[in-house]
């Protein structure tokens, strides 16, 4: 297996190669070691998927277990893994730096912290708070023994603010606090996602899976995306799957799900074997 310090190497090297390179969201190791089969040179975990799995809501798993299922997903493959890592699992800046300290220590190379507070009364931390915390988690990250790629997320679209010169305000002072990438999850549209990408230096990740608000590769990297991930959307799929195949079996005793689903021999041949 590949140390940290190479999968380090070889996730920053994405990053600094032109053009965009699409980011796939695993949900277990399962999911893992299929998607580094496809093919995909790195890969991310999703707080909604983590939670998912948990049996939980999004927002309600401990810091303790996110890292634990990121963990079993790092050692699934020889990939670079990076993980979100929701507002750090605490308010104050202490708490985001000791989560990316934590997550290096997990054999993550990359993760994100975002400036939602988890309050329905006040979703957004100000703009002093929240820079305090990216800059905490930055310094952080520079103490690890390889490059920990830090993502700083502005939640505006997400939180029921939806200003995008807010937005960029929040993430030009994330880069400015030492982010190395920039993410504003729900951005509207094309053009909304041009003007961000021009007011920044520094890599941006685009979110896909909002039905309406997901674009192509192409359109993408045209504006100037750097980084595609794709959220819950893949374990949405799955479950949307499991759900149909479900419902057929229970309401109309048939299986005709099993013509359109792959062989367990297939499937195995993603697992490795130990």
């Amino acid at each position: 297996m590949a140390t940290p310090s190479e999968k380090a190497a070889r996730f920053k090297a994405l990053h600094d190669k032109p053009g965009a390179f699409v980011f796939p969201n695993p949900w277990d190791a399962g999911s893992a070691r299929i998607l580094a089969g496809l093919g995909f040179e790195a890969l991310a975990t999703s707080s909604g998927a983590s939670a998912g799995v948990l049996g939980k809501r999004d927002g309600k798993v401990t810091r303790a277990e996110a890292l634990a299922h990121a963990k079993a997903i790092v050692d699934a493959t020889d990939l670079p893994v990076a993980a979100d890592l929701e507002k750090g699992f605490g308010d104050f800046p202490r708490d985001a730096a000791e989560t990316i300290r934590l997550a290096g220590e997990a054999g993550l190379v990359g993760g994100s912290i975002e400036d939602a507070t988890g309050n329905k009364d006040k979703p957004l931390y100000d703009l002093g708070q929240a820079t305090e915390r990216i800059s905490a988690a930055a310094h952080a990250a520079r103490a690890l023994p390889f490059h920990f790629m830090l993502t700083a997320r502005a939640e505006n679209f997400l939180r029921g603010n939806p200003d995008l010169d807010d937005t960029i305000r929040r993430l030009q002072a994330f880069e400015k606090a030492g982010a190395d990438v920039l993410f504003a999850p729900g951005v509207p549209d094309l053009a909304s996602v041009r003007t961000i990408c021009s007011s920044l230096s520094k890599p941006f990740n685009f979110m896909v899976g909002i039905r309406g608000k997901s674009f192509s590769v192409a359109e993408l990297e045209a504006a100037g995306v750097k980084r595609i991930s794709l959220a819950t959307s893949l374990y949405r799929a799955a479950m949307s799957g499991m759900i149909d195949a479900a419902r057929e079996a229970k309401d109309k005793g048939s299986f005709g799900y099993l013509d359109h689903t792959l062989s367990t021999p297939d499937l195995n041949g993603y697992m490795r074997n130990d």
